[in-house]
């Protein structure tokens, strides 16, 4: 067997399967996201439910529902025909994965889901099954074969019903307004939140942590406030606070063989008019600017030019920024 022309094979046939899929979406998918969105304005939540392998299907769609800001569970037929119903409220809409439309697990909690008033939106191949005869809104998710050799195990079908699913969840984020910083404050502890959420003015270095000097200072009052801060840089400022330079471990590396090193103004070795940062601008940012500039360290100033805070880029990895 030629094992690559055979992985092919399958991912073409999936591919076909999706195309049908694409195909067959009409008037009835606006229905179903019509149908959620006002099940989500009342304050009602997705209930996503399947057997075998929808199950795993319905897990992953609930968690993206979720993800994108439109409240979803996972409703397992079997637990509940043994408690589990529980999870359904008046306002409620359930999401139904079954290929065949037959699923014996999942038409027996039909009849509480009708009683209880909720509308079901079937995802189903086979639009006069008993599923389909139980819903308000049915998506075809038919394909023409399994990339099973058999036609037997569920791959092209799930791969259909999942991506049909995604495109219900991002059709639902974009007409719920749903936005970048939205998406950031439900993935706080991730990349994507940090990226999105943390600000200048969350990481950079203020009050004890923050070394200045004024211009009359001279390099050894500037090293004691830099040692002082434990930080690798000092910003020298008039007697506004507003900065007017910046003083670094490498600019006293570049001078350390000046005789009178210590004696002599600051003003003479600082860098004048340092790049700086706002307090609102993103953390990530700086980033870009430690490489556009080739430098460690940056100075944060607010609107009137004034020295608030300082970051120092050896502080970035431990925030998990770089």
């Amino acid at each position: 067997m030629d094992y690559e022309q055979r992985a092919r094979e399958v991912i073409e046939c999936e591919i076909e399967g999706l195309k049908t899929v694409c195909d067959h979406i009409d008037d009835q998918f606006s229905e179903a996201v019509d149908l959620i969105l006002r099940c989500l304005t009342a304050k009602g939540k997705i209930v996503v439910t399947g057997v075998g392998k929808n199950l795993h299907i319905a897990d992953k769609l609930s968690a993206t529902f979720a993800s994108t800001g439109a409240t979803s569970v996972v409703l397992h037929p079997t637990q509940a025909l043994h408690g589990d119903l529980g999870v359904l409220s008046r306002g409620d809409v359930v999401l139904a994965l079954s290929y065949s439309g037959a699923s014996d697990e999942l038409l027996s909690i039909l009849p509480v889901i009708n009683r209880l008033g909720i509308p079901i939106i079937a995802m189903t191949a086979v639009p006069d099954s008993q599923l389909a005869a139980c819903s308000a809104v049915i998506l075809s998710v038919e394909v023409g074969r399994e990339a099973c050799p058999f036609n037997m195990a569920p791959t092209t079908s799930t791969t259909a019903t999942l991506a049909l699913g995604d495109a219900l969840a991002m059709v639902l984020l974009d007409a719920r307004g749903f936005k970048k910083e939205d998406y950031a404050l439900l993935h706080p502890a991730g990349a994507i939140g940090r990226t999105l959420l943390l600000r200048v003015s969350d990481i950079m270095r203020t009050h004890d942590r923050l070394a200045s000097v004024t211009e009359s200072a001279n390099v050894e009052a500037a090293l004691f406030a830099m040692t002082q801060a434990r930080a690798g840089s000092v910003a020298v400022v008039d007697n506004d606070n507003k900065v007017l330079g910046i003083f670094t471990d490498g600019d006293l590396r570049r001078h350390v063989a000046r005789e009178g090193l210590l004696a002599l103004p600051i003003r003479e070795l600082m860098t004048a008019n340092p790049i700086n940062v706002t307090p609102d601008q993103l953390a990530v940012n700086v980033l870009k600017i430690y490489e556009d500039h080739a430098i460690d360290d940056l100075l944060v100033v607010d609107a009137d030019g004034r020295l608030v805070g300082a970051i120092d880029i050896q502080d970035l990895p431990k925030l998990k920024i770089l």
